[in-house]
């Protein structure tokens, strides 16, 4: 999978990572990007540990699977950084 594609893919798995979520998560479409991206990363990582294959093909349903496992993790991760911080001020 090329770069342009991995990008698509993290816009895609953050959006849905941020829609399966309850609560208002801050950040635009560029959070939504980085930590899609971050999150596919992730779940490619987590793949490849667990099943011994990480991302695959763009199409490939395991692959949209783990990006949005990895993008949910992420952005739980972001929301607890991002809360903790907004408390103190």
């Amino acid at each position: 999978m090329g770069i342009l594609g991995f990008l698509i893919l993290g816009l895609i798995a953050g959006a849905i990572a941020k829609a399966i979520l309850p609560g208002r998560q801050g950040g635009g479409w560029v959070v939504t990007l980085v930590l899609g991206v971050v999150g596919a990363i992730l779940g490619g990582w987590i793949g490849s540990l667990i099943f011994g294959g990480g991302l695959a093909e763009f199409f490939d349903i395991r692959t949209w699977l783990l990006a949005i496992l990895g993008s949910i993790i992420v952005l739980l991760v972001y929301g607890a950084v991002t809360n903790r911080s907004s408390r103190r001020a």
